[in-house]
């Protein structure tokens, strides 16, 4: 896909990093489309939330959403570079306290991260406000994150400081979805496609168990063994998957109008 952003777009204080790579262009470019996609499947909450992804080729920094825009506003220009200790290298504004206490650390402690999205996503949200375990394993959907979640049971308020985002961190551990209870959620993934479709079918998997839940009737839980079976089948493509979810997501971005790589 042919990206409009180019390097003339980006600020002066750049300095030893390379943010005009065509590496770091398209990872803007998509992280630009998955903040707009969020927004038009309604995964979006105001000016809040926050998307990041490590500028490649760098490990101690990262592409956020400015603070203050809805992420249907936010183009590729528009992001953000931070590094790891708060300091905005290269773009207008700042990010949301937040984010930097959310996603530095992840980051920081958790090189396999490339992208990190926290959203509060209503469906998926919802789950986190009951009792028990939040993702039940009824549905094909669900299977795709099968003993791949984590669940924070202790919320602690605003993440307003690096110690409540190195909590965040821990309790993440080894998963790539943590069910944050009380709050939201966090997915993250060793690359953009593979985050952006995480966060797609996570919200599915928790609208259709929602559902099933208020039709009031027993739920019919898979067979452990069969889930473990389609897991490994689902994860065995889902790189391949991911890829041409986000592609096909952009190209319907493009005949919708959006100029999200500009």
């Amino acid at each position: 896909m042919a990206h409009t952003f180019t390097p003339s777009s980006l600020g002066p204080r750049a300095g030893r990093f390379n943010l005009d790579s065509l590496a770091a262009i398209e990872a803007r470019v998509e992280l630009a489309a998955c903040l707009q996609l969020a927004a038009l499947h309604g995964m979006e909450e105001g000016i809040c939330n926050h998307f990041s992804a490590m500028v490649p080729g760098h490990d101690d920094v990262f592409f956020v959403n400015p603070f203050g825009y809805a992420f249907e506003e936010i183009t590729a220009s528009q992001l953000l570079v931070c590094d790891l200790h708060g300091n905005v290298i290269d773009g207008n504004g700042t990010p949301e306290a937040t984010a930097f206490f959310i996603h530095a650390p992840l980051h920081q402690q958790q090189p396999r991260i490339k992208a990190a999205f926290h959203t509060h996503m209503p469906n998926a949200t919802a789950l986190c406000l009951l009792q028990g375990p939040p993702l039940l394993w009824l549905g094909q959907t669900a299977l795709k994150f099968y003993g791949r979640t984590a669940v924070d049971e202790d919320y602690n308020g605003l993440a307003l400081d690096v110690r409540e985002g190195q909590r965040i961190a821990a309790a993440l551990g080894d998963a790539d979805i943590l069910f944050l209870k009380n709050h939201g959620v966090m997915v993250v993934a060793p690359n953009i496609a593979e985050a952006w479709d995480d966060l797609y079918y996570l919200e599915r998997a928790a609208q259709v168990q929602l559902k099933a839940m208020a039709s009031g009737r027993p739920l019919k839980p898979i067979d452990p063994a069969v889930a473990q079976l389609a897991y490994e089948q689902m994860r065995e493509g889902d790189p391949a998957s991911a890829r041409a979810h986000l592609d096909s997501a952009m190209r319907r971005l493009k005949r919708l109008g959006s100029h999200f790589d500009q």
